[in-house]
């Protein structure tokens, strides 16, 4: 549901108004950087595709090709589509690398390590998902979207999302689990 204001600006933003369009990029920039880095797992790539994301969007405008009900909704499948389409360019996905600037900021490095490597694990872990799982996930515990939010965004029901989020989250624990016994010296 859109607030007041956020109805106003985007009806103002539709209608080319250049305050409007400045204060959307505000808004979703960072959330949109974060889903596609999430997905990408490379700075400079999450912010060319980032941008991407926006020039695609003033292009729609100016075509009176935007949105029809969820702009958030919208600008997420914008960003989603840059990153199938740069995956299917490129044929692989890339690893995250340990981010070490992250590293020398904490003043424990031993638990900054140990952070780092759980992402990259749970990174990893979410490699085993379906896209619609890894989605949901994303969309879920990322973005902090509910599953009527959630639904919306991908076209299905809210019983659907779900049992997607159910699904997923079974597959982590048993991929975490098994994980975690080749660790533990044990067999999966």
């Amino acid at each position: 549901m859109l607030f007041g204001d956020e109805h106003q600006l985007l009806a103002r933003a539709k209608q080319g108004d250049a305050d409007a369009l400045g204060e959307l990029y505000d808004r979703y920039s960072a959330k949109i950087y974060a889903y596609v880095f999430f997905h990408v797992g490379n700075q400079e790539l999450a912010e060319d595709l980032t941008a991407g994301v926006f020039i695609k969007m003033l292009d729609a405008v100016r075509s009176s090709k935007a949105w029809q009900s969820s702009f958030s909704g919208w600008l997420y499948r914008i960003a989603h589509n840059m990153i199938v389409d740069h995956f299917r360019r490129d044929g692989q996905r890339q690893h995250l690398p340990l981010d070490e600037h992250l590293v020398a900021a904490k003043e424990d490095p031993v638990s900054a390590v140990e952070e780092v490597l759980t992402g990259e694990m749970l990174g990893e872990a979410l490699l085993c998902l379906t896209e619609e799982q890894r989605s949901v996930i994303v969309y879920k515990f990322c973005e902090g979207l509910s599953n009527l939010q959630i639904a919306r965004l991908m076209g299905k029901t809210e019983g659907a999302i779900k049992s997607l989020q159910y699904r997923a989250l079974a597959s982590l624990r048993r991929y975490l689990d098994g994980y975690a016994g080749e660790r533990d010296g044990q067999a999966p």
